[in-house]
């Protein structure tokens, strides 16, 4: 769940004048030098702003490898003729085809853009999204399938199919209590079950669903307030949990897909994660409400062996730095590490690059809590 009783909203911001130079996005509102041009088969990223909820300032970035430039606030120059530009709460992103699929939480649809120039597309609605996966030419969605509030009557969840050439929606399927990420292994879907509209009395499963008949075929048992999952190279999925944040801690789970079996507990509070070239980079931001503290943790672990073979990724001279570490990027070519900061929530947040040895190489403002990541392929 994310976070519904932290903060008002008394931040906005103002977007300047644009410019463009090519078929990809090269606008004002640019930090340019920030780093050497690379011509490598990215060509850059975009990064999701969630904004904070209720205030309509989601926004996207785009860093320009070709260039070395980081572009803010792209969207809504982009398409000027859109009422409330890109909405509230941006919850996911990502690639697939020619098209950049953003999913916007609270403004209740998924922004279907054009990947290189990011103009819009269409809009699919889809009553509180959250994340999306892809398979054979179809989108995967999850949705909480009710309105944004803490109530222990909440809806069961939904999966929704939609085809990427219509981009409209066909099949649909129940899941578990407010489904978070989405993963595919073979020919089923794997959804993380979070409950967490219904505090105390949390979902633990994770929602085996058969991609053929497009039904839930069974549940899994993993642990409470569940939200992130992701796949490696080896039939295995990796999903957190979010712990209640009293007693019971966050934690990192491993899971066979094949037999539906947990196989192992690291025992590591996870935030956020991504799995590139056969290693999970994590971090952790876990918050507590009896001791009102966050505690911050960074690792590797090698999705071969299933071990933690590293307590840090980034020098601890900027993991001090980074005050609330909210989004996490690596780059599968040069291995640069991305790790942005969301500071208090309202303020403007910060994008930072390490090199593969967690060195710093360069750091730039984004927009309002930057979290998600997405790269754009040549």
């Amino acid at each position: 769940m994310k976070k519904l009783n932290f903060y008002l909203i008394i931040f906005a911001f103002i977007s300047l004048i644009s410019c463009r130079t090519d078929e990809y996005i090269t606008r004002e509102e640019t930090e340019s030098g920030l780093a050497a041009p690379e011509n490598t088969a990215i060509k850059g990223f975009y990064l999701l702003n969630e904004g904070n909820m209720g205030s309509n300032k989601a926004t996207l970035d785009f860093f320009d490898y070709t260039t070395g430039t980081y572009h803010r606030n792209i969207y809504a120059e982009i398409n000027p003729n859109v009422i409330k530009e890109l909405g509230d709460v941006g919850n996911d992103i990502q690639i697939y085809g020619n098209k950049l699929y953003a999913v916007i939480n609270v403004s209740n649809k998924i922004e279907v853009l054009d990947a290189k120039t990011a103009k819009r597309i269409k809009t699919i609605n889809l009553e509180n999204c959250r994340y999306i996966t892809f398979k054979n030419g179809k989108a995967y969605a999850t949705s909480y399938a009710g309105p944004v509030v803490l109530d222990p009557n909440a809806p069961l969840g939904k999966v929704v199919e939609i085809d990427t050439a219509s981009l409209a929606i066909q099949r649909q399927v129940t899941v578990g209590y407010q489904p978070e990420e989405i993963e595919v292994v073979g020919n089923q879907l794997f959804v993380a079950n979070s409950g967490g509209y219904k505090f105390p009395n949390y979902d633990r499963t994770v929602s085996v669903v058969d991609l053929n008949s497009f039904t839930e075929t069974k549940k899994i048992d993993v642990a409470i307030n569940l939200h992130r999952i992701k796949k490696d190279n080896y039939g295995d999925l990796y999903v957190t949990s979010r712990g209640d944040y009293y007693g019971i801690p966050s934690s990192l789970f491993l899971l066979d897909a094949a037999t539906g079996t947990v196989k192992k507990d690291f025992h590591v509070s996870v935030s956020e994660m991504t799995v590139v070239n056969d290693k999970l980079y994590y971090y952790g931001n876990e918050f507590n409400y009896t001791t009102h503290t966050y505690k911050k943790s960074f690792g590797i672990i090698d999705v071969k062996t299933e071990e933690i073979i590293s307590n840090k990724i980034i020098d601890q001279e900027y993991v001090d730095m980074i005050k609330t570490p909210y989004g996490i990027a690596v780059n599968p070519i040069t291995e640069d590490i991305y790790i942005t900061d969301a500071r208090n929530y309202v303020s403007t947040g910060f994008v930072y690059c390490f090199d593969k040895n967690g060195h710093f190489k360069w750091k730039t403002e984004g927009g309002n809590i930057p979290a998600h990541f997405t790269f754009l392929y040549k």
